[in-house]
């Protein structure tokens, strides 16, 4: 079973504690010793906020912007890498081509950000379409997909499972009303709708839930489904 978690910035690191990124390496490890080949892409978090606000504010433009967000989620892929075992390639993977030949060839590829205007949740779902992935996770701040932005409306709904077409309904709808957060971006739910990816959507503070996502389907977030996809697939060991 091929699978690419997507780890937020803000998940791994909300801070710098080495064993936060210990429990997620753990994760990685006990997965790839099921007999998964896995991808991880890494978010920039709070600090690459920080960063970029910083920049800002020094007359730096988007681009450039863009740029600094990525060097900080190569960084925070550097620390995931630090905690993995031998079985982890040790470079960041700075393309596709490079996280997939490591995938490939038996190795835990770990990446950031690839380029300016792509976040890192659109990476997650364009690398699981490059290396045909059975499953794509993502390990966000909340458990799953709302109808709205649950940190600023009292009535939001959760979806135990949905479709890739509702997703991109409901992410854009919540992109639209500024300053509301979605689990994933807008790109990132349209990549899922085009290669039909069985996709989960959960709550990673506690990275001790992704393991009977991914294993045994269990756990509290949202099913994403896409219409005329293969049934879900779990590895069971």
């Amino acid at each position: 079973m091929r699978v690419v978690i997507s780890i937020g910035g803000s998940v791994l690191a909300p801070d710098l504690d080495a064993r936060r990124v210990e429990g997620h390496a753990s994760v990685v490890e006990t997965l790839a010793r099921d007999g998964c080949e896995i991808g991880a892409v890494v978010g920039g978090g709070g600090v690459a906020r920080d960063y970029i606000g910083a920049a800002r504010d020094l007359g730096a433009n988007e681009v450039q912007l863009d740029q600094i967000g990525i060097d900080v989620t190569r960084i925070n892929a550097r620390l995931l890498i630090a905690a993995l075992g031998s079985q982890v390639d040790p470079k960041v993977a700075h393309d596709y081509e490079d996280a997939g030949d490591a995938i490939r060839r038996g190795d835990i590829s770990v990446m950031g950000g690839v380029m300016p205007g792509q976040t890192t949740d659109a990476v997650a779902a364009a690398l699981a379409e490059y290396v045909d992935a059975d499953l794509l996770v993502y390990a966000t701040s909340v458990d799953g997909v709302f109808s709205a932005d649950p940190n600023t409306d009292p009535d939001a709904t959760k979806f135990e499972e949905m479709t890739a077409d509702e997703l991109v309904d409901v992410i854009g709808d919540i992109e639209m009303n500024a300053g509301s957060s979605a689990p994933v971006d807008l790109l990132a739910a349209k990549l899922i709708e085009r290669a039909k990816m069985r996709t989960i959507v959960l709550d990673g503070t506690d990275p001790d839930r992704i393991t009977p996502a991914v294993l045994r389907g269990e756990h509290t977030g949202t099913d994403i489904i896409p219409e005329g996809g293969d049934e879900p697939t779990y590895w069971a060991p």
